[in-house]
């Protein structure tokens, strides 16, 4: 072929800085838009933050009678454009009452409030190193016993097992130490004995024994426990509770006993000093019930409240240098970040709005009453494509009298029932939590008596499907919840 030229005419979307920019607010949960302000306050002079006590400006005569949702809301930056989508939505009633009631969360209290300045203080909790060591110092061995044991220690895992074999142990250490296999498992048996039982086993079998030998030898069929977790742990965990008395000779009154004692043990020793940081999710939207009506609110304290700086903006306007091309840059990019801020919650706002019109049921009477919804639904109704829905969904967090919820929650699949309805998914496993709840703990409900239950009410579901919401509620098999 040989090489010519052509004319071709065509549209495409150019994203902007600007578009690209809303894109990626749009789909960071508040944590990173937390992390994302405080960047843009560090590298732009021209963004500030907005004081609270700046947020209204004074005027004599009119600022005792200026409404919180003026001083809550409203952006005090007179370089952003628009106005608060969420106020045109909202019913006028509702806009003459206070933004925030007490009952809120994120309720506005005064400067001096006690309960807001107090603050929580967490014990600082010893490791489980620290508590051993400690113990160790207490007690009445000698300084080289007390070393031995220091190096089991050391060994420990997480749980407060020995992670590794004592003759592992052994090899590793150096032989200047003078210390024999036979040192090591008497200072395995000392560590044993400290006032923390099921610490240093190796097994699950040996640190439930451990915590049995630990109780009063006049404990109610404590002998027989002991013989069930060192002979058949495996047989208990199937809930083989014919075999059991059968090979152990006992009734149904001593396996009850004996089965009830080793529930209440500890087979994570260890666990109780883990140092787990405390998760906390800030809610992006609140609902309530208002005269009869579930309405939706933002958080105020969700939304970094941001302008920009008044006095360089006239500077720069006063100038109009050309060499000042750095500061306007920072300026637009200041006003384009505030109102793209803003847009995010306003879109937030309208999906979380659409998902409590189609969920109300759900507010009133929880899971069962959740019906199915998917993406387009929201989409198709807010004229927005599903892949802002699905951005705005994730790691967006919902305030309601039952609890917080991820807005992805109140979306799910759907089961026909024989009367030409749609149950949702969540609804089924309602349903299921609530039978394996009310279930005679002697004779369980089997996967397929589940399916035939959740027939007789109209929604048709397989076994295998059964199963599965089964599994997702972290549900036990019909076998495993067998009992005495």
């Amino acid at each position: 072929m040989k090489p010519s030229l052509h004319l071709r005419q065509s549209q495409h979307l150019a994203l902007t800085p600007q578009l690209q920019q809303a894109i990626r607010l749009l789909q960071l949960s508040t944590l990173e838009i937390n992390q994302e302000v405080a960047r843009l306050l560090e590298e732009n002079p021209l963004l500030e933050r907005e004081d609270d006590e700046g947020a209204q400006p004074f005027t004599h005569g009119d600022s005792a009678s200026a409404s919180p949702k003026d001083n809550s809301t409203e952006s005090a930056s007179e370089n952003t454009s628009g106005s608060d989508e969420a106020s045109q939505q909202a019913d006028d009633e509702w806009q003459k009452e206070e933004e925030w009631n007490d009952s809120s969360p994120s309720a506005a209290r005064a400067p001096d409030d006690e309960e807001d300045t107090r603050r929580e203080v967490v014990a600082d909790r010893p490791s489980l190193r620290a508590h051993l060591i400690w113990q160790l110092n207490m007690s009445q061995l000698d300084m080289r016993d007390r070393e031995i044991i220091g190096l089991l220690i050391d060994s420990l895992d997480v749980n407060g097992y020995l992670a590794q074999p004592l003759e592992e142990i052994f090899d590793m250490l150096p032989q200047e130490l003078g210390i024999t296999l036979d040192d090591l498992e008497t200072a395995l048996v000392q560590l044993q004995h400290l006032d923390l039982p099921g610490i240093g086993a190796r097994t699950l079998s040996e640190c439930l024994s451990l915590q049995l030998k630990a109780l009063p030898q006049d404990t109610p069929c404590r002998e027989l426990a002991l013989r069930l977790v060192a002979e058949h742990l495996n047989l208990l965990g199937a809930h083989d509770y014919a075999k059991l008395k059968k090979v152990l000779s006992c009734n149904d009154a001593s396996l009850r006993t004996a089965q009830s004692l080793i529930t209440h043990l500890q087979p994570r020793p260890g666990a109780e000093f883990e140092q787990r940081a405390a998760d906390y999710v800030v809610p992006d939207v609140v609902v309530d019930r208002y005269k009869g009506k579930w309405r939706v609110r933002l958080n105020q304290e969700a939304m970094p409240r941001l302008r920009v700086n008044q006095m360089y903006a006239n500077i720069l306007q006063q100038r109009g240098d050309k060499s000042e091309q750095q500061l306007a840059g920072q300026l637009q990019e200041a006003r384009w970040f505030i109102k793209n801020i803003q847009q995010r919650f306003d879109t937030i706002l309208r999906v979380s709005q659409a998902i409590v019109e189609r969920q109300r049921h759900f507010f009133e009477h929880g899971d069962i009453a959740m019906r199915p919804l998917v993406l387009r639904e929201i989409a198709d109704e807010l004229e927005l494509h599903e892949s802002t829905i699905s951005r705005v969904t994730t790691q967006k967090f919902m305030l309601t009298p039952r609890g917080i919820y991820e807005l992805k929650y109140f979306f799910g699949s759907g089961v026909a029932t024989e009367n030409g309805g749609i149950c949702s998914s969540t609804a089924i496993r309602a349903l299921i939590k609530q039978l394996v709840s009310q279930e005679d703990a002697h004779h369980p409900l089997s996967d397929s008596r589940l399916a035939e239950i959740l027939g007789q009410q109209g929604i048709q579901v397989a076994r295998r499907t059964v199963a599965k919401y089964r599994d997702l509620l972290h549900i036990l098999p019909v076998n495993l919840r067998n009992s005495l």
